[in-house]
């Protein structure tokens, strides 16, 4: 009868590189890589991970990233707004220049033609015809085809509002120095330099501009 087989039990414990071998075997498995996160999940996870760490003062996670959300909303409105609507203008009478012809005068060109009705009126020419070419000048500012400054004088005016209506330069030239002389000069105002201004200005409402000046 030949000898009985000698039985040896496998170690119960193997070896550091024979374990080591075994789990990656193990881990290889199709069901432990499906399980692993992807690239993606990583990226949400640290995304959420710095969402729920902002802090905004005492007010940090789920309430902090309420007060994002809302910002974030703030910003999406305010950037369809302005390109629906576009950039708002500034206020015509904040933006433009209150002084005229080196005045501090904050009028409109309707106050001003009252004023040089009501001067005519009583027979202050001189005002009549200042107040008549104030108006026309305000007028042209108004409607955004004119800019002055407090060093504007009343030439440069008639010059380039001759300029943006030709066919108006020589009258514009005109009572330009009829303002000159009555403001500046000392001579009498006449009811036909204040009629011819007022009729100027009357026409350049009604005139398009060939260009902004």
């Amino acid at each position: 009868m030949p000898p009985a087989a000698t039985l040896v039990a496998a170690p119960l414990t193997p070896a550091p590189d024979e374990a080591r071998r075994l789990l990656q075997r193990e881990l290889s498995r199709g069901e432990y890589v499906a399980a692993q996160p992807t690239w993606l999940d990583r990226v949400a996870d640290a995304f959420w991970d710095w969402l729920n760490g902002i802090r905004f003062g005492d007010v940090e996670g789920a309430p902090a990233v309420a007060l994002v959300v809302v910002l974030i909303a703030v910003v999406v409105v305010a950037v369809v707004v302005l390109s629906v609507y576009g950039v708002p203008r500034l206020n015509r009478r904040s933006a433009r220049v209150e002084a005229l012809f080196g005045e501090a005068d904050d009028r409109d060109a309707d106050a001003m033609r009252a004023a040089a009705r009501e001067a005519a009126a009583r027979g202050d020419l001189d005002l009549a015809v200042a107040e008549s070419f104030r108006a026309l000048a305000r007028s042209l500012v108004e409607r955004d085809v004119l800019s002055v400054t407090p060093g504007t004088t009343a030439r440069t005016v008639g010059a380039s509002a001759g300029r943006l209506f030709p066919a108006r330069a020589e009258a514009l030239a005109a009572a330009a120095t009829s303002f000159d002389e009555v403001r500046y000069l000392d001579r009498a105002g006449t009811e036909a330099a204040w009629r011819a201004i007022s009729d100027l200005d009357l026409a350049l409402r009604d005139d398009r501009a060939a260009a902004v000046a």
